[in-house]
C-alpha cells in the first residue's frame, strides 16, 4: 500500500466534507496518510486525525497570506517530495480541479481526474465515470507517483481516529508564484453550498423566468435545503454558477434531491444521479428525470410546489 498525501481545506475552523472524504479514502488505501494544509492550526490537525491522517503538515509562509493556485500547487508538490508520497489525493471541487493538474506537472506524475472508487492491485487502480456517467472505466498511472482528484459526495466520510500531530512545513516560494492572487472571498450569508448540503431543491427552465425561482427558494427553506439550478438556468443568468448542478457544475449526492421543472438532460443527471432519494416535479410525463427519480409528480410546478410546501409545514 502507498503513502498518500491529502490536500485538505478548512472552512470556518472545520475541514470541508470533501476533505474528510478524501482522508477517509486515503486511510483505506494508504499505509500512511499525511494531510497538507495551508496556514492550519491544531484544530485542523485534530479534525484530519479523526478521519485517518497520521500527521498534518502546516504549510506556512509570509506570502501565503494571499491565495494563489500556482503557489499552493507548488506547496503540495514540495510536500509530496519531502514525504516521499506515492499518491496525492485532492477533492475534485473548484480548488482541486485547478490544483491537481499543476501538482502533476511539478511531479511529472500521472493524473487521474474525478475518481469515484479505488482498488489496490499492487498499486492504485482508479474508477472514473465516462460518457456523462453512463459508464465507468478503470485506469492507473504508469508513473512512480500518481495524482488523483476525488469526486465530492461519492466517498463516505468514516472516522478513523489517529493521534493528532501537527508539523510545520516551510515551502520554497517566491513573489513570482503570486502574480495572480485571490484578494477577497465573498460568501453569501445564510446560503447553503450545494456541494455540502444534505438536501437540495433545484429548479430548471420549467419555471419560465427568474422571478419564479421564489418557488424553489420557498420549498428549499421549508426543507432547510440548498438551492440548486440546471445549466440552462445559470446560462440564462437566472442563478449564479455556484448553484449549478451537473457535469459542468457541481457533483452532489445529498440525502434528498428535489428537481423542479428540470427535464433531466444527461449533463444534469451526471451531477446528481447518485443522490439517495430523488423527487421530480415536471409536467412532461416523458421527461428523462423520471427515469432516475424515486418519486415523481407529473403536473405544473406552479400548482404542485405550493401544495408540497403546505404539506411540509403541516408536518411541523
Amino acid at each position: 500500500m502507498s503513502k498518500i498525501l491529502v490536500f485538505v481545506e478548512e472552512n470556518d475552523g472545520n475541514l470541508k466534507r470533501s476533505s474528510n472524504e478524501a482522508l477517509s479514502a486515503a486511510s483505506k488505501f494508504g499505509s500512511e496518510v499525511i494531510a497538507i494544509a495551508v496556514n492550519a492550526n491544531d484544530s485542523v490537525a485534530d479534525a484530519a486525525a479523526n478521519y485517518g491522517a497520521n500527521k498534518t503538515l502546516n504549510a506556512s509562509h509570509d506570502l501565503l497570506e494571499n491565495y494563489s493556485s500556482v503557489a499552493v500547487a507548488k506547496v503540495i508538490a514540495q510536500a509530496a517530495k519531502s514525504e516521499n508520497a506515492n499518491s496525492i489525493f485532492l477533492s475534485a471541487n473548484s480548488a482541486g480541479k485547478e490544483l491537481a493538474p499543476r501538482v502533476a506537472v511539478h511531479l511529472e506524475a500521472g493524473y487521474i481526474a474525478d475518481c469515484v472508487d479505488f482498488e489496490d492491485e499492487g498499486g492504485l487502480v482508479a474508477s472514473k465515470p465516462v460518457y456523462a456517467g453512463k459508464a465507468l472505466i478503470k485506469t492507473k498511472v504508469n508513473t512512480n507517483v500518481g495524482v488523483y482528484s476525488l469526486r465530492p459526495n461519492v466517498f463516505t466520510s468514516t472516522e478513523n481516529k489517529q493521534s493528532a500531530n501537527l508539523e510545520s512545513f516551510s515551502p520554497d516560494l517566491s513573489d513570482s508564484d503570486f502574480s495572480v492572487v485571490v484578494k477577497e472571498v465573498k460568501k453569501s450569508e445564510g446560503k447553503i453550498d450545494v456541494a455540502e448540503a444534505s438536501a437540495i431543491v433545484s429548479g430548471g427552465r420549467g419555471l419560465k423566468e427568474a422571478a419564479n425561482f421564489n418557488l424553489v427558494e420557498d420549498l428549499a427553506s421549508s426543507l432547510n435545503a440548498a438551492v440548486g439550478a440546471s445549466r440552462a438556468v445559470v446560462d440564462a443568468g437566472w442563478r449564479p454558477h455556484s448553484e449549478q448542478v451537473g457535469q459542468t457544475g457541481k457533483t452532489v449526492s445529498p440525502n434528498l434531491y428535489v428537481a423542479v421543472g428540470i427535464s433531466g438532460a444527461v449533463q444534469h443527471l451526471a451531477g446528481m444521479s447518485s443522490s439517495k432519494v430523488i423527487f421530480a416535479i415536471n409536467k412532461d410525463k416523458d421527461a428523462p428525470i423520471f427515469k432516475v427519480a424515486d418519486y415523481g409528480i407529473v403536473g405544473d410546478a406552479f400548482d404542485i410546489v405550493p401544495k408540497v410546501i403546505d404539506k411540509i409545514k403541516a408536518l411541523g
